[in-house]
């Protein structure tokens, strides 16, 4: 990627059995500038608008799409503030099946039921009694209506389905009057793939603005271990040759 053309070296001493003296050293990319970068975007959100991945999309189709550049897809990423894109970005909509099955290793366990999700309760006066989406188990209850003044209150149960008013009793549970809806482990890892769909990018009128940046944010200030500024040494002192 355009990324790592970016970065700066390292000038690591190498670790290698074979190597002709203490003075032989690696250049390698230096990956943790890009922690600097982090605290540069959150001074500057300003310069982010919100975008939702499509199914299939990758960074350098988003780039093509945003930049008209498919090499600038490390600015997606980074302004993304992915770190781990195996796992921080989102899968395509088929491949969460076969991600889920892998996990749980049998449909029979993608399909058991992780946890539940409240649906909405309101009384007569319209006022929340139980909001929705909270996550329960099957023993959830809330107090019912038998006891609520005046004698004739009554509890409406919201769902994408419809309304549907709640019989007056002392208790309402999940399991008896299905106040909240279950949720197997495969819907959980579709929720969560879907989460990371919603990512900040950069404007592009702000994209050179950037680069710019970037490289300053990632040069190399002068230290002992200065050679230039995209080039320090470093000696390697985990590695005891035998």
């Amino acid at each position: 990627m355009g990324y790592f053309r970016e970065l700066p070296d390292l000038a690591y001493q190498s670790p290698l059995p074979h190597k002709n003296s203490s003075r032989d050293y690696l250049i390698i990319k230096n990956i943790f500038r890009r922690t600097k970068l982090f605290d540069y975007l959150k001074d500057n959100v300003s310069l982010l608008n919100k975008f939702t991945i499509g199914d299939g999309d990758r960074p350098d189709i988003i780039a093509e799409d945003l930049y008209g550049d498919p090499t600038l897809d490390y600015i997606v990423i980074l302004v993304a503030g992915i770190t781990n894109i195996t796992h921080e970005w989102p899968l395509q909509d088929y491949k969460v099946y076969d991600y889920a099955l892998e996990k749980y290793g049998s449909e029979t366990a993608m399909n058991e039921i992780k946890y539940y999700k409240t649906l909405e309760i309101t009384d007569d006066q319209n006022r929340q009694i139980l909001p929705p989406e909270l996550i329960v188990d099957s023993h959830f209850k809330i107090n019912g209506t038998s006891n609520k003044f005046p004698s004739s209150t009554r509890y409406t149960l919201k769902s994408l389905t419809g309304n549907r008013q709640l019989d007056d009793k002392d208790e309402f549970t999940v399991l008896t009057d299905n106040i909240a809806y279950p949720v197997t482990n495969y819907d959980f890892e579709i929720e969560e793939n879907e989460k990371k769909r919603d990512i900040d990018v950069l404007d592009r009128s702000f994209v050179q603005l950037f680069i710019n940046d970037f490289r300053d944010i990632v040069r190399y200030d002068k230290s002992s271990n200065y050679i230039t500024n995209s080039l320090i040494g470093t000696e390697n002192t985990d590695v005891v040759n035998p």
